[in-house]
């Protein structure tokens, strides 16, 4: 079953930065319904950060995750999830996240993994002026808090390589909603 009345459909969306996860759920916001939750709005919150300071927010991440503050965050996250509603959470980078969010809404999470080429990834981000070198994109795709974010593949339910444009992802999102909410009946 893939939800219950009590608790809508929790969507979880993972892949690493630039591959589509702003506009996968924002696309289930706007076609589907779902609440939209970010984790880096929460750890903004937690810490007095601004949200659109993505380098300054992914040191914080790193610090939470490498001082063992992960289940703090996910715990935050979790309490502003209302009951009666679907929602989809953007940006699981751990484990823990994947754990905290399957041990909390059982059945009615699942997890999507979103994969794209670094090269991909770099002229997306390219676009939007997020790095302005190559040596940039770099250091932060390979900063240690982005590098647990593959291992959360193998829990996907739901995988999409994302192309340009990035309106490619809208078909496998809808047909995935309408499978769950079906199971959902």
């Amino acid at each position: 079953m893939a939800g219950t009345p009590q608790q809508g459909l929790v969507i979880g969306i993972t892949g690493l930065m630039g591959s589509g996860k702003t506009a996968a759920a924002e696309y289930l916001a706007a076609e589907h319904g779902f609440s939209h939750i970010r984790y880096s709005h929460v750890l903004a919150d937690w810490f007095k950060e601004d949200p659109e300071r993505k380098a300054e927010l992914q040191v914080v991440g790193w610090d939470v995750m490498s001082s063992g503050q992960q289940a703090e965050l996910n715990k935050r996250l979790i309490s502003k999830i209302t009951s009666g509603k679907d929602w989809v959470v953007e940006g699981l980078r751990h484990r823990l996240d994947y754990d905290s969010l399957k041990n909390a809404f059982a059945s009615s999470f699942h997890l999507i993994y979103i994969d794209s080429p670094q090269q991909a990834r770099w002229a997306r981000l390219q676009r939007i002026a997020r790095f302005r070198t190559t040596d940039e994109f770099l250091a932060a795709d390979s900063h240690p808090v982005e590098q647990q974010i593959p291992a959360l593949r193998q829990f996907a339910e739901l995988c999409i390589t994302s192309s340009d444009p990035l309106q490619n992802l809208y078909q496998p999102l809808s047909q995935f909603v309408a499978s769950l909410r079906k199971g959902n009946q």
